[in-house]
């Protein structure tokens, strides 16, 4: 056993704690059936203190959003020395602000939908900034998860009620262009496609409601051509890559009825409950709840932190300012 001693990180300080909760239950349950020594850890403030004391192998991170998926809880435990579940500081902030990562994967011929970004001082002139975008769009935070604050606007008088819905939730709003079609996920284990789910979400699009309280249906594979589908999952899997993901990651994406295949998001910390999507593409890819759990807390890890020591020089210059400072 890589790690025994193993801390699982769930809360967090954001909208989506309850989601977080859930997950981190889930996977507390999963690695205590596998022999780990498993603490639950609230990530909170004061979560440096807790995790010094505890001294544990590895992390888990079970959290969402904000203060745990955006790269700030990694650089923590960079800082500390302890490996972690997912993706690394630099590629979780990138994941975690949509209209960052859009950038990166569109300097990557990576196909995502047009949009721009709005902040509460442009609302005055969201007609104007919003120009010929068109109708529908979709209104959603530009950094959060779990389609909060998520809208798909119609007409001109509901753009402005959308985008303040959407600034509840974080400093800048996305507007993206409505893309119709198949809304796939693909999952990504390690470096390679686990498999991918196809969703058909109760209304137009797959919100909270839609996740989180029933009536979603989910096809795997995903109903469409092979071709299609290896276009697809080679879409997801250039997104991870673009990104800089490590470990596994999810990434949604839209067939489209009419052009290509766009990807829309990459979730570097994805629900782990024994519902959420990666582990239903885990069970058709035949690996158990369990299994899925064990193979990403293998690939644990921390960034290269191989520190040079100081050379003589340097020591000693050190130590003559520390002493200057002392007198």
């Amino acid at each position: 056993m890589r790690f025994r001693r193993v801390a699982v990180l769930m809360g967090g300080w954001g909208e989506e704690r309850e989601v977080s909760m859930r997950t981190g239950e889930a996977v507390a349950k999963a690695l205590s059936r596998r022999g780990h020594d498993v603490h639950r850890v609230l990530a909170g403030p004061g979560l440096d203190r807790s995790l010094r004391q505890l001294a544990v192998d590895a992390a888990f991170l079970a959290l969402h959003g904000r203060m745990g998926e955006d790269g700030k809880v990694q650089g923590l435990l960079e800082v500390l020395g302890v490996p972690y579940t997912g993706s690394g500081v630099m590629a979780s902030a990138l994941a975690m602000s949509k209209p960052m990562a859009k950038k990166i994967l569109r300097f990557h011929n990576i196909p995502t939908p047009a949009s721009y970004t709005v902040t509460p001082r442009g609302l005055e002139q969201a007609e104007e900034i919003h120009g010929d975008m068109g109708f529908p769009a979709v209104v959603k935070p530009a950094s959060s998860g779990s389609s909060c604050g998520l809208s798909v606007v119609r007409e001109p008088a509901e753009l402005v009620p959308a985008m303040r819905e959407a600034l509840r939730f974080g400093a800048e709003a996305l507007v993206e262009r409505f893309i119709r079609g198949r809304e796939i996920t693909v999952g990504v284990l390690g470096d390679r496609v686990l498999g991918s789910c196809e969703i058909v979400p109760p209304r137009e699009v797959f919100d909270y409601q839609g996740k989180y309280q029933g009536g979603s249906r989910y096809h795997l594979p995903a109903r469409v051509s092979p071709t299609r589908l290896c276009n697809l999952e080679s879409l997801a899997l250039a997104a991870h890559r673009a990104l800089g993901c490590r470990g596994y990651s999810r990434i949604d994406l839209i067939a489209s009825d009419e052009v290509n295949d766009f990807v829309l998001e990459v979730n570097t910390l994805p629900g782990m409950t024994h519902t959420s999507l990666l582990p239903k593409i885990a069970k058709a890819a035949g690996l158990s709840f369990d299994e899925l759990v064990g193979a990403i807390l293998e690939n644990a890890s921390v960034e290269d932190q191989r520190i040079l020591e100081p050379s003589r020089d340097t020591a000693a210059s050190v130590r003559a300012v520390s002493r200057a400072a002392a007198s």
